[in-house]
């Protein structure tokens, strides 16, 4: 690893300390270095707020050892105004000469203005350093401005012996039939923390009464999405309660249903289901979305081979009959305990 990659990584290090904070923004760190001593550091914490460079700058103590310095960022400084000044021109104005930037920001408000406006500006720019590295850690960010979709993880349990539920008729009420243990189902709520969307088919939503939140973990409930062809959810539902957004796709034209955090988007059920629901979840700008069941919404999106992770998780318990769970026809790239279960991650490339 060269001087380069090593404050680069840091700079990744830091990064993941916005995580589940920053949407839409990405996940950015910095840090300003001088004779190979770190001399400031900052990342963005959270939307709205200061980005990395500025909080790196700002917790320099002597300025004036900043035209001497280099400043590492994960991710191109920001050319635009938004929420905040563009970081790109509080560079220059600081008198920064040399930046190195881990990867392009891909989107079209910056998308390479910001490494335009450094050089017009004499700072000398290396571009490139553990790229891959840094757009791994934004893959949400990165999936949704480049292919213009939220980035979507498949998620479900299964039994030891393949199960993905119970037949319905064996059971007296609408619950969830639980397979996995409590330290799974805790992941899932971080992992639903760390996401803007949920999604379940009707089936799902009439048999189990989720509420998709993050009871079992801190952050911020997600969108709830749910497949409704012919709005058959009772809306004393559980996916109705509280004032997280709910976005319904279905044929029908609501009658009396609407609310405030309620939204009711047609599309053509005749068609590819999921990739009207990625482009409409696009325009509610959604980054990432995790598809929780049942398995006929997940056997869809894995027919399109529209999907960038699965997580499996596979607990002790067995059924002597049931639904099967779906097949992805793909080697896990990570298998790792959780206490009695066993998850497999899978990742689509």
């Amino acid at each position: 690893m060269n001087i380069h990659e090593k404050y680069i990584n840091r700079c990744i290090e830091l990064a993941k300390n916005g995580l589940g904070a920053t949407y839409p923004n990405p996940m950015v760190g910095s840090v300003i270095v001088l004779n190979d001593t770190i001399i400031g550091e900052g990342w963005h914490q959270k939307s709205g707020e200061p980005h990395a460079e500025v909080n790196a700058i700002n917790s320099v103590k002597n300025k004036t050892l900043l035209k001497e310095a280099t400043i590492y960022v994960n991710l191109e400084p920001c050319s635009h105004y938004g929420k905040t000044p563009p970081c790109a021109n509080l560079i220059v104005q600081k008198g920064i000469k040399n930046v190195v930037i881990g990867s392009i920001d891909t989107n079209s408000k910056v998308s390479g203005k910001g490494v335009e406006h450094l050089k017009k500006h004499g700072c000398n720019v290396n571009v490139g350093v553990l790229e891959k590295e840094c757009k791994e850690l934004n893959k949400r960010f990165f999936t949704f401005h480049e292919k213009k979709r939220p980035f979507i993880i498949l998620k479900w349990a299964e039994t030891a012996n393949g199960f993905f539920d119970k037949l319905r008729n064996e059971v007296d009420e609408n619950t969830p039939n639980w397979i996995s243990n409590q330290y799974s189902q805790q992941l899932v709520h971080k992992m639903r923390a760390k996401n803007e969307a949920v999604l379940v088919g009707t089936t799902t939503a009439l048999n189990d009464n989720p509420s998709l939140n993050v009871r079992s973990w801190g952050g911020k409930n997600p969108v709830r999405v749910v497949i409704d062809k012919t709005l058959k959810i009772p809306l004393n539902y559980n996916l109705f309660k509280g004032s997280s957004k709910v976005v319904i796709f279905t044929e029908e034209n609501p009658k009396n249903r609407i609310d405030k955090h309620v939204f009711f988007e047609k599309i053509d059920f005749s068609k590819n289901i999921p990739e009207q629901i990625c482009d409409i979840l696009y325009t509610h700008e959604i980054q990432a979305v995790i598809i929780e069941g049942g398995a006929k919404t997940l056997q869809s999106f894995m027919d399109k081979n529209l999907w960038d992770e699965a997580f499996v998780f596979i607990g002790e318990v067995v059924f002597k009959k049931g639904l099967k769970a779906p097949k992805l026809k793909k080697v896990p790239i990570k298998i790792k305990k959780i206490s009695t279960d066993t998850l497999k991650v899978y990742n689509n490339k």
